[in-house]
């Protein structure tokens, strides 16, 4: 078969995607920013009345959401991306007529809820579902689907972030085991990438998402990036098992009781710490941003990456629909802060370091807990702008991934895959007994 009508059809496809994650990118600020400003202002609640209302828009939020997705589609919990690679590796199926919606409603709903969840893992898996749709048009199976597929999750992470580059390097390293690369392959996902990225653009503007000034760090402050990256690797290792713990414990209660326990008592926490401790919530895009130009005490930074940690552990944790990368990305920056303050107390800094130890303790924690170093280092450079710290950023990545390794790290999505296999297993066992 001609690779025109192949190449075609994932233009296509990423040109939809775009579409779609710019309407839920949309949809996820517009509803965030509603509920809590008709609370506030619209009803004129105050006090206890307040953070009582917004307790309980934020769980009916979250339960609507993970009753969706538990009711309807199962397998668009979480993140979607473990989801995407088990079906490029014939493990999975990607049942796009039930995924689509449910992904697209649910993940709109616990995101804008303020649970500690990123936007990525939706519009990946939308983006997987989409390409899965066309396929089955097309009547395409085998490489050409698989790579259709890493087309369209790829067009999905370059709708979420504006990051059409770091897309395609998701792919190529992030899901070096199960895609097929050919030059055929190779194109679509790069021309999938390209046409999402440009109506995402077109619909939402081209102004990075996270946009930071950073200046050039003097080399003799390069040494400080590689225990910076030590650091990162430590904190990936950490997150990445906790995360599972965290997982495994919830399920274990959600078995013994209901699995709608847990997750209405965070969303019950969620809804008040809005407005408490608006820090604590949402994916934390803008609250990166926020953070390099608030000059916070080492204390409060401390205190806000023990929060959020311990808030992306519970959201995710859910069940819900929602992805990790933005929480990630968040954690990293607030991480990356405390490391430049700490030093602040015994050095005189360069101009900027604390931006730029933000900037990149981002590529550090993503190069540990997804395993793909590369594709930190892009995509922290596209969302922030900041090519001036390219160096600190690969530095701090490749230690981190290596420190990582050492301890014994495996990638989160690998880990999050087999898990749900085993289950499966478990769960098909079970059923035959």
């Amino acid at each position: 078969m001609s690779n025109v009508p192949y190449h075609a059809v994932a233009i296509g496809v990423g040109a939809v995607v775009g579409v779609l994650g710019s309407a839920f990118h949309v949809g996820v600020e517009k509803l965030t920013a509603a509920w809590p400003a008709y609370l506030d202002t619209g009803l004129g609640l105050d006090g206890f009345p307040l953070y009582a209302a917004a307790a309980l828009v934020a769980a009916a939020m979250t339960l609507v959401s993970l009753w969706l997705v538990r009711t309807f589609a199962p397998e668009a919990s979480g993140s979607g991306v473990p989801e995407i690679e088990g079906a490029m590796e014939g493990l999975r199926e990607v049942r796009w007529h039930r995924v689509l919606p449910v992904k697209f409603v649910a993940g709109l709903l616990s995101l804008s809820s303020g649970m500690v969840l990123g936007r990525e893992g939706p519009t990946i898996h939308i983006g997987a579902s989409v390409a899965k749709a066309a396929s089955d048009l097309m009547k395409w199976s085998g490489e050409d689907m698989r790579g259709l597929l890493a087309a369209g999750g790829a067009a999905g992470l370059a709708a979420a972030f504006n990051a059409p580059l770091a897309a395609v390097l998701f792919v190529i390293e992030e899901t070096r085991r199960q895609f097929p690369y050919s030059s055929r392959t190779y194109i679509a996902v790069v021309l999938a990438s390209i046409a999402s990225a440009i109506v995402t653009e077109y619909l939402t503007g081209s102004r990075p998402y996270m946009l930071l000034e950073a200046a050039t760090i003097p080399y003799v402050w390069l040494p400080a990036f590689v225990v910076l990256g030590a650091i990162l690797g430590l904190a990936g290792f950490v997150f990445n098992r906790t995360l599972v713990w965290s997982l495994d414990h919830v399920r274990r209660l959600g078995m013994r009781t209901s699995f709608y326990i847990f997750p209405t008592f965070v969303g019950l926490t969620v809804g008040v710490l809005m407005f408490v401790r608006p820090e604590a919530t949402q994916g934390g895009e803008l609250l990166a941003v926020q953070l390099t130009r608030e000059n916070l005490p080492l204390a409060m930074l401390v205190f806000v990456v023990l929060l959020r940690f311990v808030m992306t552990m519970a959201s995710y944790s859910t069940g819900v629909a929602g992805g990790i990368f933005a929480p990630i990305l968040a954690l990293a920056t607030t991480i990356g802060l405390c490391y430049g303050t700490t030093l602040d107390l015994f050095f005189t800094l360069p101009d900027q370091a604390h931006t730029t130890f933000a900037i990149a303790a981002m590529g550090g924690l993503f190069a540990a807990t997804i395993g793909a170093p590369l594709v930190g280092m892009v995509l922290v450079l596209e969302l922030t702008s900041a090519y001036a710290v390219l160096v600190p950023v690969m530095i701090s990545a490749i230690f981190a991934h290596m420190v990582f390794l050492a301890l014994g790290g495996r990638p989160i999505y690998e880990i999050l895959l087999e898990r749900t296999l085993a289950l499966e297993a478990e769960a098909r066992a079970a059923a035959s007994r």
